[in-house]
């Protein structure tokens, strides 16, 4: 990836997430002082899917970071819906665990939605409960998902205009796309949602002004598919034996863009913190 003489257009989303972290680890101390509330995360992890682990154990790693107590819950492959649910059901429970995160994707056996509606809403760190991306529609962004969230985050720090402005989401999936759109709706954007159905995607995301990429295919956008001077977030991820790559063309896109978040070190580091910013919210709603 080549960055020389782009650097004042990267969005540093390690640099952000350490500043999120940093004051996520404030917030925690002073609970613990205040009320001898240490704030606690439970994961799930189903099977011995080599990105899922690595995603867990860096959500752990950041979770050591801010003081957060995290434990580990590993399940077989195998593991029956009823065996699932009944975990979830013990941690709703267990008053020392403030958030709960099931790491997906799960065994093609099992069904998500069911496991993730069975999350005590209160306690649900990924924002993925309907209760809570129903709220997200009325505009009570408590408890969001993290990597939109983590996106609103960029936005603000780097103050980037959004009321008003052209913003297309490309991919409307429950985990980035849908939630994104609701998030920069409620800001008054104007957003269009793009997809794999789409017709004609160049059409719609030459008009952006902000363009978020959440797709999963290597390079999707290219230089002449976007306005000069647009704020890019490029979500996706692609990993092939020479490396990752995210859904923007990085080198040729970063000549026009304003603003664009690399891959790896953008949007990743900025998710992570957004979910230690969530757990912390849920310890504090149940003093």
């Amino acid at each position: 990836m080549s960055v020389e003489g782009n650097e004042s257009k990267i969005i540093d989303g390690r640099a952000l997430a350490k500043k999120v972290e940093a004051d996520v680890k404030l917030g925690v101390e002073a609970l613990q002082k205040e009320q001898g509330i240490t704030p606690g995360l439970a994961t799930i992890l189903v099977g011995e899917d080599p990105a899922s682990k690595m995603y867990v154990r860096l959500k752990h790693k950041a979770c050591d970071r801010v003081g957060i107590k995290a434990e580990d819950h590993f399940l077989p492959t195998e593991v029956s819906q009823e065996e699932l649910l009944g975990l979830i059901a013990s941690l709703n429970q267990n008053e020392a665990v403030h958030g709960i995160l099931l790491q997906l994707p799960l065994p093609k056996h099992l069904i998500s939605q069911k496991a993730m509606e069975a999350i005590a809403p209160e306690k649900d760190a990924d924002g993925f409960h309907p209760y809570n991306m129903g709220q997200l529609l009325i505009g009570d962004e408590r408890l969001v998902p993290c990597t939109p969230h983590g996106v609103i985050r960029a936005l603000e720090e780097y103050k980037v205009p959004i009321e008003g402005k052209n913003v297309v989401v490309v991919g409307h999936s429950n985990v980035v796309g849908k939630p994104m759109a609701a998030m920069l709706l409620n800001r008054n954007a104007t957003v269009s949602v793009c997809h794999v159905y789409t017709d004609d995607l160049k059409k719609y995301t030459l008009e952006a002004d902000i363009l978020v990429v959440a797709v999963g295919v290597k390079h999707l956008i290219t230089a002449d598919m976007v306005k000069e001077g647009a704020v890019i977030f490029d979500v996706g991820i692609t990993a092939e034996e020479d490396g990752v790559y995210g859904d923007v063309d990085f080198e040729k896109v970063i000549k026009k863009a304003s603003l664009l978040t690399p891959v790896p070190g953008g949007v990743g580091p900025m998710t992570i913190a957004m979910l230690m910013q969530h757990v912390l919210e849920c310890a504090k709603k149940r003093d």
